[in-house]
Protein backbone atom coordinates (compact mmCIF):
# COMPACT_ATOMS: atom_id res chain seq x y z
CA UNK A 1 0.00 0.00 0.00
CA UNK A 2 1.00 3.28 -0.79
CA UNK A 3 2.50 4.75 2.72
CA UNK A 4 1.52 8.53 1.39
CA UNK A 5 -1.84 7.64 0.75
CA UNK A 6 -4.92 8.48 3.34
CA UNK A 7 -7.49 6.80 4.28
CA UNK A 8 -10.50 8.94 5.14
CA UNK A 9 -13.91 7.47 6.54
CA UNK A 10 -17.47 8.84 5.58
CA UNK A 11 -20.66 8.11 6.78
CA UNK A 12 -23.77 8.43 8.96
CA UNK A 13 -24.04 9.31 12.57
CA UNK A 14 -23.52 6.24 14.67
CA UNK A 15 -21.88 4.11 11.86
CA UNK A 16 -18.80 3.53 13.76
CA UNK A 17 -16.54 5.78 11.54
CA UNK A 18 -14.45 6.63 14.39
CA UNK A 19 -13.95 3.26 15.71
CA UNK A 20 -13.04 2.58 12.88
CA UNK A 21 -10.77 5.24 12.25
CA UNK A 22 -8.65 4.21 15.33
CA UNK A 23 -8.46 0.03 14.19
CA UNK A 24 -7.68 0.91 10.39
CA UNK A 25 -4.95 3.50 12.22
CA UNK A 26 -3.45 0.80 14.40
CA UNK A 27 -3.15 -1.62 11.78
CA UNK A 28 -1.52 0.28 9.46
CA UNK A 29 0.38 2.13 11.66
CA UNK A 30 -0.72 5.65 10.52
CA UNK A 31 -1.49 8.40 13.10
CA UNK A 32 -5.34 8.55 13.34
CA UNK A 33 -7.63 11.79 13.23
CA UNK A 34 -11.00 12.21 14.34
CA UNK A 35 -12.42 15.86 13.07
CA UNK A 36 -14.89 16.48 15.11
CA UNK A 37 -13.02 15.64 18.55
CA UNK A 38 -10.02 17.84 16.48
CA UNK A 39 -12.89 20.76 16.22
CA UNK A 40 -13.56 20.19 19.61
CA UNK A 41 -10.15 20.18 20.90
CA UNK A 42 -9.51 23.54 18.73
CA UNK A 43 -12.36 25.46 19.95
CA UNK A 44 -12.13 24.49 23.82
CA UNK A 45 -15.62 23.16 24.06
CA UNK A 46 -17.94 20.74 22.71
CA UNK A 47 -19.58 20.39 19.17
CA UNK A 48 -22.80 20.98 21.02
CA UNK A 49 -21.51 24.52 22.26
CA UNK A 50 -19.94 25.09 19.38
CA UNK A 51 -23.85 24.81 17.66
CA UNK A 52 -25.38 26.42 20.20
CA UNK A 53 -23.24 29.27 20.42
CA UNK A 54 -22.01 29.35 15.99
CA UNK A 55 -25.12 27.43 14.76
CA UNK A 56 -24.98 24.86 12.18
CA UNK A 57 -23.38 27.42 9.69
CA UNK A 58 -20.27 28.05 12.12
CA UNK A 59 -19.70 24.63 12.87
CA UNK A 60 -19.34 23.51 9.11
CA UNK A 61 -16.86 26.44 8.45
CA UNK A 62 -14.86 25.50 10.83
CA UNK A 63 -15.38 21.47 9.85
CA UNK A 64 -14.73 22.67 6.52
CA UNK A 65 -11.59 24.89 7.28
CA UNK A 66 -9.90 21.77 9.46
CA UNK A 67 -10.72 19.07 7.17
CA UNK A 68 -9.01 21.22 4.11
CA UNK A 69 -5.95 21.19 6.56
CA UNK A 70 -5.82 18.09 7.27
CA UNK A 71 -6.46 16.48 4.25
CA UNK A 72 -3.14 17.70 3.21
CA UNK A 73 -1.38 15.66 5.44
CA UNK A 74 0.27 12.20 3.86
CA UNK A 75 -0.32 9.15 5.52
CA UNK A 76 -3.15 9.55 7.89
CA UNK A 77 -6.79 7.63 8.62
CA UNK A 78 -9.25 10.54 9.48
CA UNK A 79 -12.85 9.96 10.39
CA UNK A 80 -15.09 12.82 9.02
CA UNK A 81 -18.15 13.96 10.61
CA UNK A 82 -21.12 12.56 9.19
CA UNK A 83 -22.31 15.92 7.29
CA UNK A 84 -18.87 16.26 5.99
CA UNK A 85 -19.81 15.39 2.83
CA UNK A 86 -22.68 18.42 2.27
CA UNK A 87 -19.87 21.21 1.46
CA UNK A 88 -19.04 20.39 -2.33
CA UNK A 89 -15.58 21.61 -1.72
CA UNK A 90 -14.70 19.15 1.39
CA UNK A 91 -15.94 16.36 -1.42
CA UNK A 92 -13.36 17.53 -3.48
CA UNK A 93 -10.84 17.25 -1.24
CA UNK A 94 -11.68 13.77 0.08
CA UNK A 95 -12.04 12.45 -3.28
CA UNK A 96 -8.72 13.99 -4.29
CA UNK A 97 -6.54 13.15 -1.34
CA UNK A 98 -7.26 9.79 0.12
CA UNK A 99 -9.06 6.30 -0.32
CA UNK A 100 -12.84 6.75 0.82
CA UNK A 101 -14.25 4.17 3.05
CA UNK A 102 -17.64 4.59 3.08
CA UNK A 103 -19.39 2.94 6.04
CA UNK A 104 -22.71 2.20 5.92
CA UNK A 105 -24.97 1.75 8.66
CA UNK A 106 -29.15 1.28 8.50
CA UNK A 107 -31.49 3.83 10.43
CA UNK A 108 -31.99 0.92 13.29
CA UNK A 109 -28.60 0.54 13.63
CA UNK A 110 -28.13 4.67 13.99
CA UNK A 111 -30.75 4.41 17.12
CA UNK A 112 -29.59 1.68 18.82
CA UNK A 113 -25.82 2.68 18.92
CA UNK A 114 -27.06 6.67 19.34
CA UNK A 115 -29.67 5.72 22.00
CA UNK A 116 -28.01 7.16 24.81
CA UNK A 117 -26.10 9.76 23.29
CA UNK A 118 -27.58 12.84 23.78
CA UNK A 119 -24.96 15.64 22.87
CA UNK A 120 -25.57 15.48 18.72
CA UNK A 121 -27.39 18.61 18.14
CA UNK A 122 -28.75 17.33 14.78
CA UNK A 123 -30.29 14.77 16.72
CA UNK A 124 -31.79 17.23 19.54
CA UNK A 125 -35.86 16.72 19.61
CA UNK A 126 -38.65 13.91 19.59
CA UNK A 127 -38.62 11.81 16.44
CA UNK A 128 -34.97 10.56 15.94
CA UNK A 129 -35.85 8.26 13.19
CA UNK A 130 -37.50 10.98 11.01
CA UNK A 131 -34.63 12.94 11.86
CA UNK A 132 -31.88 10.18 10.46
CA UNK A 133 -34.05 9.34 7.66
CA UNK A 134 -33.63 12.79 6.54
CA UNK A 135 -30.08 12.91 6.72
CA UNK A 136 -29.91 9.77 5.27
CA UNK A 137 -31.74 11.13 2.31
CA UNK A 138 -29.94 14.11 1.69
CA UNK A 139 -26.13 12.24 2.55
CA UNK A 140 -26.27 8.97 0.70
CA UNK A 141 -26.03 10.32 -2.57
CA UNK A 142 -23.08 12.43 -1.76
CA UNK A 143 -21.35 9.49 0.24
CA UNK A 144 -21.73 7.66 -2.99
CA UNK A 145 -20.56 9.92 -5.15
CA UNK A 146 -16.73 9.95 -3.49
CA UNK A 147 -16.33 6.43 -2.08
CA UNK A 148 -13.75 4.32 -3.26
CA UNK A 149 -15.19 1.58 -1.13
CA UNK A 150 -18.77 0.91 0.72
CA UNK A 151 -18.21 -1.32 3.56
CA UNK A 152 -21.95 -2.49 4.92
CA UNK A 153 -21.78 -2.84 9.25
CA UNK A 154 -24.91 -4.71 8.33
CA UNK A 155 -25.52 -6.49 11.64
CA UNK A 156 -22.26 -7.36 12.67
CA UNK A 157 -20.03 -5.91 15.91
CA UNK A 158 -17.16 -2.89 14.61
CA UNK A 159 -14.31 -5.63 15.39
CA UNK A 160 -16.14 -7.48 12.55
CA UNK A 161 -16.52 -4.65 10.02
CA UNK A 162 -13.37 -3.19 11.03
CA UNK A 163 -11.71 -7.09 10.11
CA UNK A 164 -13.74 -6.68 6.60
CA UNK A 165 -12.52 -3.65 5.80
CA UNK A 166 -8.81 -4.29 6.61
CA UNK A 167 -9.38 -7.59 4.33
CA UNK A 168 -11.09 -5.37 1.46
CA UNK A 169 -8.31 -2.31 1.96
CA UNK A 170 -5.41 -4.90 1.65
CA UNK A 171 -7.29 -6.92 -1.62
CA UNK A 172 -7.60 -3.66 -3.24
CA UNK A 173 -4.18 -2.24 -2.74
CA UNK A 174 -2.52 -5.87 -3.47
CA UNK A 175 -4.83 -5.75 -6.68
CA UNK A 176 -3.57 -1.88 -7.39
CA UNK A 177 0.25 -2.53 -7.03
CA UNK A 178 0.20 -5.62 -9.38
CA UNK A 179 -1.56 -3.70 -11.89
CA UNK A 180 0.50 -0.67 -11.45
CA UNK A 181 3.27 -3.75 -11.57
CA UNK A 182 2.35 -4.25 -15.21
CA UNK A 183 2.34 -0.81 -16.50
CA UNK A 184 5.89 -1.18 -15.46
CA UNK A 185 6.91 -3.92 -17.04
Amino acid sequence: MNPACNIFIIGPTGAGKSSLGRRLGAHYGRPFVDLDQEIEQRAGVSTSVVFDIEGEAGFRKREAALLESCSQCQGIVMATGAGAVLDAANREHLAARGFVVWLQASIDQQLQRLRMDRSRPLLAGDDRRQRLQAMAAEREPLYQSIADLVVASATDNLATVGARCIDLLDARWVQADAVEGQRQA
